[in-house]
C-alpha cells in the first residue's frame, strides 16, 4: 500500500476516488461522464452549483462574498488579485514569509508599487513580530500567504491591518480550520493541496472589491465577469469542479472543518514530538509557534542534514510504501505533507519509521 505524503498535486480521499470511478464512465442519469457534459446543460450546472453551495456551508461565507472557481492556478491569482485591487492606490503590502508570497510580490510589482511589510530574508524560519511590520495605511491591501508549503510556516493569527483589505492565500490550508471570513478581503486557494486535483482555483471575495480591475486586466482574471458568470464565463474544467465538489461533500460527512482541525493538529504533532524528542537527530528549522499542520519539514542527522543518512531515510521509507518524502528542492530535507485526505493511521506509520530509523542511527 502506498502512502503520499507529496506536497501536491496531493493525495486525495480514497472515498473520494472509489466515488469518481464509480461515476466516471456515467454521471447519475445522465448517460455521461461529467467530462462529456455542456457545461451550460442543467446536469453539470446543476452540479456546478452544489459545489458552491457546499463552500459557503463549510466555511460559513457570508452574503456579501461570492465564490468564484478560477482557472490559472496560484500563480495566476498573483497576477489576477493586483490586477483587480492595486489600482485604488496603485501600492500594496506584502508580508513576505517564504518562497510562495515572494513569489506574489513580485508578481504584484508588474502592477504597482509594493512595500515589502518585513524585510527580504535568505531564509525563512518564522514570522517577524508585529510591532516590526511596517505597514503602509495608503496601500490598496495588505498580502499574506498563511500556510508555506515549502518552509512549513503557518500563521498562527490573522494579521490586524486597521482596515486595509486583507488578501490571503490558503492554498495549503484551506478546509483545514475555521476562518472567520468577515476579516478577509479575498481569500484564495489552488485546489491540488488540500481540497481536489490541479486545475482549479477557489476564491471568495468580498462584494465591494469587485469591480475594480486595472484596464489591462484579462476577461479570464477579472473578479466582475467571473462573479456575473457565475464562474462559467468559458468552459471550466468540469470534471475537476466535480471532483472537488465530492472532496467538499466528503469534509461535510467526516464531521466538517472541525474535525479536519482536529485532525491535523494530532496528525503533525505525532511527527513534531518525534522531532523534539530525538536529541537533535533530527530537526525541524521552523520556531515553533509557527510550525506549520500541514507541512512538516525537518532535516535528518542534525540542523544542516546529513545527506547520507536522508537518502537512507528517504529508500527506508519508499520501501515501506511512504512516497514523496523529499523536502523541496531549494531547501532540501524530508517534507511530510499531512492534508486532510491523509489519515491518522497513516500519520502514525511514518511517525514508527521515524523512530525505528532513530533507534539504528543515532549515535549513542
Amino acid at each position: 500500500m502506498v502512502i503520499n505524503f507529496g506536497a501536491g498535486p496531493a493525495k486525495l480521499p480514497r472515498e473520494v476516488l472509489v466515488e469518481v470511478q464509480k461515476d466516471l464512465v456515467e454521471y447519475g442519469t445522465s448517460g455521461m461522464s461529467v467530462m462529456e457534459m455542456s457545461h451550460r446543460g442543467n446536469t453539470y450546472v446543476a452540479l456546478h452549483d452544489n459545489t458552491l453551495a457546499l463552500v459557503k456551508e463549510l466555511l460559513d461565507v457570508p452574503d456579501n462574498y461570492k465564490i468564484l472557481l478560477m482557472q490559472g492556478g496560484g500563480t495566476g491569482l498573483f497576477a489576477a488579485v493586483a490586477m483587480n485591487l492595486i489600482g485604488k492606490t496603485g501600492k500594496a503590502d506584502y508580508l513576505v514569509t517564504g518562497s510562495w508570497s515572494s513569489m506574489a510580490a513580485k508578481e504584484a510589482a508588474r502592477y504597482g508599487t509594493v512595500n515589502w511589510v518585513v524585510p527580504k530574508q535568505d531564509k525563512y524560519t518564522g514570522i517577524a513580530d508585529p510591532t516590526q511590520w511596517k505597514l503602509d495605511p495608503e496601500a490598496s491591501y495588505v498580502y499574506y500567504c498563511d500556510n508555506e508549503t515549502i518552509g512549513g510556516i503557518e500563521f498562527d493569527s490573522v494579521p490586524e491591518t486597521n482596515g486595509v483589505p486583507l488578501v490571503v492565500d490558503m492554498s495549503s490550508n484551506m478546509m483545514s480550520r475555521r476562518i472567520d471570513i468577515k476579516k478577509f478581503g479575498v481569500i484564495f486557494a489552488c485546489a491540488q493541496k488540500n481540497i481536489g486535483p490541479s486545475g482549479i482555483t477557489l476564491v471568495i471575495v468580498r462584494e465591494d472589491l469587485i469591480g475594480h480591475a486595472m484596464p489591462i486586466t484579462p476577461t479570464i482574471f477579472d473578479f466582475s465577469v467571473i462573479a456575473k458568470a457565475n464562474s462559467i464565463s468559458n468552459t471550466p474544467p468540469t470534471f475537476i469542479i466535480y471532483v472537488m465538489g465530492r472532496v467538499f461533500a466528503w469534509i461535510k460527512r467526516n464531521g466538517g472543518i472541525d474535525e479536519m482541525y482536529r485532525q491535523s493538529m494530532v496528525k503533525s504533532q505525532l511527527i513534531y514530538d518525534v522531532v523534539a524528542k530525538s536529541n537533535g537527530f533530527y530537526f525541524c528549522p521552523v520556531e515553533a509557534k509557527v510550525r506549520s499542520r500541514m507541512n512538516v519539514p525537518f532535516r535528518v542527522g542534525g540542523p544542516n542534514g546529513d545527506e547520507e543518512l536522508e537518502k537512507q531515510f528517504l529508500k527506508g521509507a519508499e520501501t515501506l510504501g511512504m512516497q514523496q518524502l523529499k523536502g523541496h528542492r531549494s531547501v532540501g530535507g524530508i517534507r511530510a505533507s499531512l492534508y486532510n485526505a491523509v489519515t491518522v493511521e497513516e500519520t502514525t506509520a511514518l511517525q514508527q519509521y521515524m523512530l525505528e530509523f532513530l533507534k539504528k542511527h543515532q549515535k549513542s
